[in-house]
């Protein structure tokens, strides 16, 4: 039987690279305007068809992950901050208070109208219409 090397990834937050692996996004702190945590990524959203990654659902509210809100925030509006190893979104307290949202034990319903809807709720670019 042959040795084969099993190629094996960094658990470090602060990779070198630019690419990082989906999985690796859940759990992503992201911090807000002021530099303040605001909440985690649950999940990215990705376009099947296009490929193109679509939202980024942010987790916060609750207490132990539970009683959590989700609040789906266009992937355009996040940029990395490689000092803190998380995300920044240009979004105030107040603009996400008023944002669209869904509870923990529901589902959101991603079509068209919804996607408008939260693109327009935070100036952010459609992802469909690049």
């Amino acid at each position: 039987m042959t040795n084969v090397d099993i190629p094996t990834f960094s658990t470090s937050t602060h990779s070198s690279h630019s690419l990082i692996a989906s999985d690796r996004i859940d759990g992503t702190v992201v911090y807000g305007s002021g530099g303040s945590k605001i909440g985690s990524i649950r999940q990215m959203m990705i376009d099947k068809i296009t490929g193109k990654v679509a939202y980024a659902v942010l987790s916060f509210g609750g207490f132990l992950g539970m009683g959590d809100e989700y609040y789906p925030l266009p992937w355009s509006t996040l940029k990395y901050d490689t000092n803190l190893g998380g995300f920044r979104v240009n979004v105030t307290k107040d603009q996400l208070d008023r944002a669209p949202k869904y509870q923990q034990n529901a589902e959101w319903d991603y079509s068209r109208d919804n996607d408008q809807r939260v693109h327009d709720h935070y100036k952010a670019r459609p992802y469909w219409g690049s």
